[in-house]
Parts: structure tokens; sequence; C-alpha cells
């Protein structure tokens, strides 16, 4: 496996490296390093949001900046603030043993004066918004006359946001001899413009397939009428207990209206769109990266520049118009090595969206069914026996035993256990137990099928849920899951489907006709002495059926944060939640 050292890397930009724990470069910075360290060259590179592109272009660039030099040699522009940022720190990381090297962050929501003061003390790399620079371009605060190097990072963002002019008019104030590095994960038209005109014979690597989505992600769309998103919304969060979302809608009115439905109904949320003050962003950002936000319902603009690695699924409340958009929403999931979920909320006549989208990102969609009440019951259920499993016992707690004896006497085992569960799970259970099924009629599900599910019945054809004892926490994601199964079974890839990995146990389907061989197979099943159990869920219809043939890459992620959510405590509005929904606390 190729390491940092061969990819000529020098001694001070190594250290740094092991200082940050990197091992292994990534696929766009085994490509792109060597080329830019060896060679005077434009480049193209075409790779998703989350794999280390910051590095890809930083390592060479500060590897050939003149450290001992103070003149802007280096500029590189990002779409938003907290990408500026987020660069510039980095950067700061990879150069702390270059001496004398000083990296330099301009944006706009801060002290343009105090930014200045900064250039003018010598500031070798700098980088920046589009807007702020134009501005200091033309205030005559910043001199790029004689930059060797200029990075265009998340290009297709960039230009998305209406920075096209801007950035025309940033690169005509540079040397037409220096060298352009443009990072993009689409290559729309206007990308290719930009290219054209400010690059000379670039050459282009891709990671993965152009325009493709990337291989981690799992897309799964479920239909439903349109006055029924929002409680499907919900219904999709309680299903997946340890939830760290994005949740895009089309509009700032919609991001804010939902975001305040989900704050009501005791949901950790908030909003995030342009109507926000710099500091109201700020606040909500920093809340989302600490997890005291799960739930982010966020507007594409305002999303831009969002680089949260563990967040677990991604979902479309709204599709946005162009495709190019959803490739960036999904690639918020999926991140740094992880497994993610892109979920689409979507009516009837937009179906036809979900094809052209397929086609763009070259992977298939899974369709599935929104969960029903009892579905979910069954998940948070065992979501809370494995949450009290886990507790760790609070020693103050034996001042009060004797006491707490006394009014359990009498009370067996199995009697108390039953009670503990239903003091939360009664609360559940009585929300969702006679609530209406939410998906659409054109859901291609075999009613017959569905009826003899509804009795308890395994299927003679069909497919059949299963539940199992493992989970996230033992080491398990979607991917590794299915990949178990299939090598104990002994079956295809394709007989297992529909994996969905929770905290400490998860959800597979089989065609009915491999029922006998699971169950047979997970009888008296250890590994490393731990007994392994399977069998058929309770509610066997699962949030999977429908979309048998259409698997690729299905299941769940893996990681995310595993607190539920926690009704009626404050949230980063200030309003208390908790008031409408149940849950297991």
């Amino acid at each position: 496996m190729t390491k940092f050292e061969t990819l000529g890397l020098e001694k001070p930009l190594l250290d740094a490296i092991s200082d940050l724990g990197f091992e292994t470069p990534s696929e766009v910075q085994e490509k792109a390093i060597p080329i830019l360290l060896e060679q005077e060259t434009d480049l193209v590179a075409l790779a998703q949001t989350g794999t280390g592109k910051t590095a890809a272009f930083g390592f060479p660039m500060i590897q050939k900046i003149q450290s001992e030099s103070r003149t802007t040699q280096g500029l590189i522009l990002s779409p938003t603030r907290e990408l500026c940022l987020q660069i510039t720190n980095e950067l700061k990381l990879y150069s702390k043993y270059v001496k004398g090297l000083s990296t330099v962050a301009i944006y706009g929501g801060a002290s343009i004066s105090d930014q200045a003061r900064q250039i003018k003390r010598g500031a070798q790399i700098i980088v920046a918004t589009p807007g702020r620079m134009k501005d200091m371009i033309g205030r005559k605060m910043v001199d790029i006359s004689k930059i060797d190097y200029c990075v265009l990072d998340e290009a297709d963002e960039m230009l998305n946001m209406g920075f096209f002019e801007d950035i025309k008019d940033i690169l005509s104030n540079t040397p037409k001899e220096k060298l352009t590095w443009l990072f993009s994960a689409t290559m729309p038209k206007e990308v290719s413009v930009i290219a054209k005109k400010f690059m000379h014979k670039p050459q282009e690597i891709t990671i993965g397939t152009k325009n493709a989505g990337t291989s981690t992600v799992q897309h799964e769309y479920y239909v439903v009428g349109g006055r029924d998103r929002y409680p499907a919304l919900k219904r999709l969060a309680d299903a997946n207990p340890g939830i760290f979302s994005v949740i895009f809608c089309r509009t700032k009115r919609d991001t804010q209206k939902v975001a305040e439905k989900l704050i009501e109904d005791g949901y950790n949320a908030g909003a995030l769109h342009g109507d926000l003050s710099q500091n109201q962003r700020d606040l909500v950002m920093n809340s989302f990266r600490k997890k005291q936000v799960q739930m982010l319902v966020a507007t594409d603009v305002a999303a831009r520049g969002i680089d949260v690695d563990d967040i677990t699924h991604v979902i479309n409340y709204q599709l946005p118009d162009e495709i190019e958009t959803y490739t960036h929403r999904s690639g918020r999931t999926g991140r740094a090595g992880k497994s993610g979920i892109s979920m689409v909320i979507v009516t009837r006549s937009e179906l036809r969206k979900i094809k052209s989208i397929e086609q763009k990102i070259q992977q298939a969609f899974l369709s599935k069914k929104i969960p029903t009440g009892i579905e979910i019951c069954e998940i948070q259920l065992y979501h809370l026996a494995s949450r009290i499993k886990e507790t760790e016992i609070n020693p103050e707690i034996d001042n009060y035993l004797p006491a707490i004896n006394d009014v359990l006497e009498g009370v067996d085992r199995e009697e108390l256990i039953k009670k503990i569960i239903s003091v939360e799970f009664s609360r559940f259970y009585n929300y969702y137990s006679k609530t209406r099924d939410l998906n659409s009629s054109d859901d291609r599900v075999d009613r017959g099928e569905r009826k003899d599910r509804s009795k308890g019945d395994i299927p003679s054809n069909g497919s059949v849920r299963y539940f199992i004892n493992v989970g996230e926490r033992d080491n398990y994601d979607w991917m590794s899951l299915k990949d178990f199964l299939r090598d104990t079974l002994d079956l295809d890839k394709e007989d297992i489907f529909n994996v969905d990995t929770k905290d400490s146990f998860s959800f597979f389907n089989t065609d009915a006709q491999h029922t006998e061989k699971v169950l047979q197979t997970f009888t008296e099943f250890k590994v490393d002495g731990r007994f392994i159990n399977v069998e058929v869920s309770k509610n066997p219809g699962g949030s999977g059926r429908g979309g048998r043939k259409r698997d690729k890459k299905r299941g769940h992620r893996k990681g995310g944060d595993n607190k539920s959510f926690r009704g009626g405590r404050k949230n980063n509005s200030g309003k208390k939640g908790g008031k409408k929904r149940p849950g297991f606390y």
C-alpha cells in the first residue's frame, strides 16, 4: 500500500503528517501530490467532498512555497466562510514545521482592516472567499499579482453560488504564468468555461466516475402524499435512533418552518439559511458539530462548506432542481471511509427525477417504505433495552436501594423488566399504534403479501425480514454486516438486502426460500464465544419492502452519535421541546 513517504514529500511535511496520525494517502492525494510536486502543470481534479482534497493541494503548495519571502505566492478560493477557515486551519497544521510560513484567511463577516493587517505582515498563502477577496482587491488591500499558485476549491459550489463573475475578476488580477489547480466534485458547463479560459492544457484526474456519487453512500427514496412529507420525516428520524443528519429544503421559509416544527415536537433540531446573521450561523454550526443539534435543516446555499465527517444521513425533504446539487447534498455523508444514507422523500409525480439522478450518479436508488408505527416501536424497544444494558451504574444509587427494594418487594425479575420497559414503551406505543400508513398507493408492494404478514406468518414467497443481535457497537456497518451474512450463509450478495444496522442490533431481508437455511444456520451459532441470535422480525415487512431487484449497495450506516433524542431539553433556539413527541429518554 502506498505511503506518504513515497509521494515525494519532504521531512517537515512528513513530520506533520505523523503528528496528525495519517498513515495512508487517499486516492486523490495519491494521484495529485506526485503530479503537483514533480510537474509545472495546471490540474483539474474531480473528486467528491470528504476525500482529502485539502491535503492533495495543500502539501504540494506548502512544499513549493518560498517561506523566507513574505510575498503572497499562493491563493486558495473557497465558497464559504466555514470552508475557508477549515482549509486555513488544516494548512497551518500541515506547515507547523515549516519555519516562517504564514497562512491567512480572508472572508466576510469579520473585520476587513484586521485581515488587511495580517496580510501586510506577510502571508505567503491566502485562503479567501470570492466576495471578500474581490472587495479587498478593489480597495488595494491585497496584492495577488505575483502569485505562483492558485487553487479553486469546490469550484462547482462557488459557481452554483453565483461567484462566476467574481472569480473571473479575481483571476484577471493574477499573472498568466501561474499554475492553477481546480478541484471540484462535478464538472458542469460553468466549471469547464473557467478551465478553458484560465488554464493551460491542464492534466485531469478523476476519482471514481466523473459526476458520479460516492460508493459509500446508499441512495433511498420514499414515496408519500404531498401532505405527508413532514410526518414521513419524523418517522424516518424515529426509525433511526442515532441519527445525525442534514435535512435539505428548497427555500429559506421551508427550512425555518421544518426546523421549528421539529423543535416543537421534541427533536434536537436547528435551521441554517441565508436570513441568519453570521453570529446565529456560527452558533447553529457549533451546536451541530458538538451534536447538540442532531437534525440540521438547511438550504443548499447555506450548507455549502459544511465539513463534518460523522453525518449518518442526508434527508432530501424536497429534491433540488439541479442534479449536481443532489450530488453535493449526498456527499455530506459517507465521508472519511464511513458509510452513509441519502434519503429522498418524493411524491408520485417526482419519481421521474429519481431516474434522472440515477443516470447521472450512476448508482441505483432503493425504493423503501416509510416505517409503520409498530415497526418504529419495535426498533425503539430494542434501542431502549440496549441503552439500559449499556448504562453505567451511578454509585450514589446504593444509598437509595434499601427503600427501592422495599417498594419493589414481591415483583419477580421478568415482571420487573416488563414494567421498566413499559414505562417508556407505552408512550411510544400509544402514540404510534393507531397511526395510518404514510406510503403512497403507488408503491408496487404486493397487497396480498402485506395481508399475510400482518398476521405474523412467514410468507412462502416474497421476502422475509430478520432481527440479528449485532450492530454498530460490534463494529458492523451495513456493508460489513452484509458481507458477514453472505459468507456465513454461503449466499450470493444479492440474496441479502435491506440491511439496517442500529446501535446493538440490526435487520436484514432474504427471499422467503432462504428462511429455513437462515434460521438453521444461526441456531446455537457463536462468534468469539458469543451467541449470535437471528429470528424473524415480529414486523417482517420492515421499512425495506419494494425495490428488491434494484439492490446495488444496500443497508445502513456506520458510526454516528448513539445518544437518543432528549425531549424536554432546551435546544439551540431556546425553545423547549418534548411536548408532542413520545420517546425513550
